[in-house]
């Protein structure tokens, strides 16, 4: 079984392309740190470029920025390419099956994570309801 799971944060703008018969691709890198300190005492970053097809690729480009925090779920492929230099290399992706979007939607540009706080409730919302001691609670 080929299966991966990753979690990080976006190292720039997702890029869209299209296949010459017109399917869309989107792709982006995420760093990922690892759970546990060098010998040094200093953690550890991958990067894993990910692919994502079709519909999945164009939800990610419209809504994926630098900085916001991604669940992937997908399968590791290898890949060979020819180099400038003449030099065959090879690179792992990820072909994207799921991608779960964890910055929250009113998250600040900043990239902080959490949103706005919600409004108080008016009077007028709280019309209709009785306040309560909790004294008077039978539990």
């Amino acid at each position: 079984m080929n299966k991966i799971t990753l979690i990080g944060n976006l190292t720039h703008d997702p890029e869209v392309r299209s296949t010459p018969s017109g399917v869309t691709v989107c792709t982006f890198t995420i760093a990922v740190n690892r759970r546990f300190a060098n010998q040094n005492g200093e953690k550890q970053t991958d990067f894993f470029r990910i692919n994502a097809w079709r519909q999945l690729g164009d939800t990610c480009a419209r809504y994926l920025a630098k900085g916001r925090k991604v669940a992937v779920i997908g399968e590791l492929q290898a890949r060979t390419y020819e180099a400038k230099d003449g030099t065959t290399r090879m690179s792992l992706d990820v072909s994207a099956d799921e991608v779960e979007f964890l910055t929250p939607k009113n998250a600040d540009d900043a990239g902080s994570g959490y949103s706005a706080p919600r409004p108080q409730a008016s009077a007028q919302d709280l019309a209709g309801f009785t306040d309560i001691n909790s004294d008077d609670l039978p539990f």
